[in-house]
């Protein structure tokens, strides 16, 4: 693929942000720049339903602030799209002549059905959802969508948002509980007009600064010790416990809750309603914020289309590839560690000795693609820097539990090391699960050292006896596997403290 950057100008209700991708000639992307600005352009919205003119004149601002950052960049494409306050002022065909005449830059106008597409195909470009509902609330407007095997289903854009919510009901900085009902009367009667949403039980995801605040607030609230925002997950008493704090505080103190941004202080609440309200009508118990939105889907659409599909074909395997371009792994090598790894797995569940799920041994097959890739950072302490950078970092497709079960899988060093990491997640993960990534930690280390030169000398692992005190461990191999005999005879300690037995490993010749 041919290198280029591909710049996208999402023209909001509330914030208006210039967003550049990098992507590189082996299709791997990042997120180089991210400006906003807080536009607020459905605050400039007259009686009449007309854009005034301080309002385009805001438009018109922002595209040239974009403008003299954009000269700076080497950007192969942009696209700007424009969607609810631009959509439905009355004077919308008016603003885009102003664009067109004042800016360099080229705007659409994204329709009600555009504008939840795209939503969607970020969220399923993104998560390891197979069905879900979306709600992205803007502005000026909400889009839902449902979604079923990472298919749309179905699509609507409703003609509210958090800041027309909050002008429509709510005089002042907090609702009173007359204007909260009223608000809830509201959105209970519009959710209500769409039956395909009714009790469907599925995750809601939230998209947009809203959702992304709300999650912010309840990491704050619950200490939550994992870095990433993505794929976050909360219960549906966690959004009503929030909703339920920042009720009770005026707008001066909202502003200084942690983890929720002094622009949305003031319209949180009617997004958090909405939320609330979505939850309900469809009988969700989860609620899980993406921190990917309608610019990633544009984005995704663009990276895609050279290959004609609207969707990466396995969002986790996409992700560990960008994963291994970027630390610049040796696939290879990493593949033969998830291939012995994977023999030796399948012998002990096979001889009794241990009892794997096929989602952990799923999970033995990711961490084996990035088995210390710290090592890439500082091989003196490739295990800390891997716990560091699997801890720290979303990985698309996996879950946050996922992401941390394979942080401390990939980074095994040994027993005191892994209690050592696990000290600050003591409240999310049990005794019992700890026990078991020390087993699949222990039995990659293992695996690592039966390939240690890097040169595929060992062909086949096979467990030929075992007692109540010592197992006997056959390696088929070819070529002088001097240095495996070595690390082996070094590594098995790990796996023998947690089998409880002995590990007699006999090498035998292919």
């Amino acid at each position: 693929m041919k290198a280029q950057k591909v710049a996208i100008i999402d023209m909001g209700s509330n914030s208006v942000r210039f967003v550049i991708y990098d992507i590189n000639n082996y299709a791997c992307y990042e997120e180089i720049l991210n400006l906003k600005v807080v536009a607020r352009l459905s605050s400039h919205i007259n009686d009449h339903g007309a854009m005034t003119p301080e309002g385009i004149e805001v438009v018109l601002n922002t595209l040239n602030k974009f403008e003299v950052v954009a000269k700076k960049y080497n950007i192969t494409s942009i696209r700007g799209v424009a969607t609810a306050a631009i959509r439905n002022a009355t004077n919308s065909k008016d603003i885009m002549s102003a664009i067109h005449k004042h800016s360099s830059f080229s705007v659409e106008i994204l329709s009600e059905e555009e504008e939840a597409y795209y939503g969607f195909l970020a969220v399923t470009n993104s998560t390891h959802l197979p069905k879900g509902i979306t709600i992205d609330i803007g502005g000026g407007s909400t889009e839902v969508t449902y979604f079923e095997d990472r298919k749309a289903i179905h699509l609507h854009s409703f003609p509210f948002g958090a800041l027309t919510l909050k002008k429509q009901f709510i005089e002042t900085d907090s609702p009173s509980e007359s204007e909260w009902v009223t608000l809830r009367s509201y959105l209970q009667q519009q959710f209500s007009t769409l039956p395909w949403l009714k009790d469907k039980k599925a995750p809601v995801i939230g998209i947009g600064g809203s959702a992304r605040n709300l999650g912010l607030i309840h990491q704050n609230i619950v200490n939550y010790p994992l870095s990433g925002l993505h794929q976050y997950e909360m219960t549906s008493e966690d959004v009503f416990s929030i909703q339920g704090k920042l009720s009770s505080l005026s707008l001066k103190e909202r502003e200084k809750v942690d983890g929720l941004s002094k622009d949305r202080a003031d319209i949180i609440l009617p997004a958090i309603a909405a939320i609330e309200e979505l939850i309900l009508y469809t009988g969700s118990t989860s609620f899980i914020v993406s921190n990917k939105g309608l610019r990633d889907g544009l984005f995704y659409e663009k990276l895609l289309e050279t290959i004609d599909v609207s969707h990466f074909p396995n969002v986790t395997h996409e992700s560990f590839y960008q994963l291994a371009v970027t630390y610049q792994l040796d696939s290879t090598y990493q593949k033969r560690l998830s291939v012995l790894s994977s023999y030796l797995a399948t012998e002990l569940i096979n001889n009794k000795l241990i009892t794997l799920s096929e989602t952990d041994l799923t999970h033995l097959h990711w961490a084996s693609h990035v088995f210390y890739i710290g090592n890439t950072i500082h091989p003196e302490s490739k295990s800390q820097h891997t716990f560091y950078l699997l801890t720290n970092q979303s990985i698309n497709g996996l879950t946050h539990m996922e992401r941390l079960a394979i942080a401390f899988m990939a980074s095994f060093r040994s027993r005191s090391q892994l209690k050592l990491y696990a000290r600050p997640f003591r409240h999310w993960v049990t005794k019992e699960e700890l026990k078991k990534y020390e087993l699949m930690g222990a039995l990659l280390k293992l695996c690592y050292g039966l390939n240690i030169s890097k040169r595929d000398v060992v062909k086949r692992i096979q467990i030929d006896f075992h007692t109540e005190t010592m197992i006997g461990l056959s390696i088929y191999y070819d070529g002088d596997p001097y240095f495996e005999e070595f690390h082996a005879s070094k590594y098995k300690k790990h796996l023998e403290r947690c089998l409880k037995r002995t590990i007699s490993i006999q090498f035998i010749q292919n």
